[in-house]
């Protein structure tokens, strides 16, 4: 299921990564387009143009490195008694709900959310709380804050 999961994740990243090459394109076609030029010394918008492209690069050449890592990770299955470690996939039932959430413990792209075999899977990065706070979890343990049981874990 994982691999099928990491399939879903690239789908989504390589989409996002078309979009912002070719927003990105387009930011450095406007900077550098000859009819952009400062029509007086307040007009800043090839200026402004060109803070956009650079940062756009910046950001897809980020994205591309992102799918890389999801393209050769190898995400191994967990047992439902083993503690809760990276690449594990956990799912969560908040307190106040009958719905369960869904969290993959990623390399990268924390916050991403993808649509998996009818459930939406949030990614967690090792820069999130809560991705540190589940670390060590197992089936049955509650997170105080925000206030949820682990439910399942693969």
């Amino acid at each position: 299921m994982k691999d099928e999961l990491i399939a879903s994740i690239c789908k989504e990243l390589r989409s996002r990564l078309e979009r912002l090459s070719k927003a990105a394109m387009d930011a450095h076609a406007a900077a550098t387009d000859p009819g952009s030029k400062a029509e007086s010394k307040y007009d800043t918008r090839s200026l402004e143009e060109s803070y956009l492209a650079t940062g756009q690069a910046k950001h897809v050449k980020e994205l591309a490195g992102t799918l890389r890592v999801f393209e050769n990770v190898r995400l191994r299955d967990f047992a439902a008694d083993e503690e809760i470690d990276g690449g594990a996939l956990v799912e969560m039932k908040p307190a106040m709900s009958r719905e369960s959430a869904f969290f993959l413990l990623a390399p990268a792209s924390g916050g991403l959310e993808v649509m998996h075999d009818g459930k939406e899977i949030t990614l967690l990065s090792p820069e999130s709380p809560l991705y540190e706070k589940l670390l060590g979890k197992r089936v049955g343990d509650v997170l105080d804050a925000p206030p949820m049981k682990v439910s399942g874990v693969s």
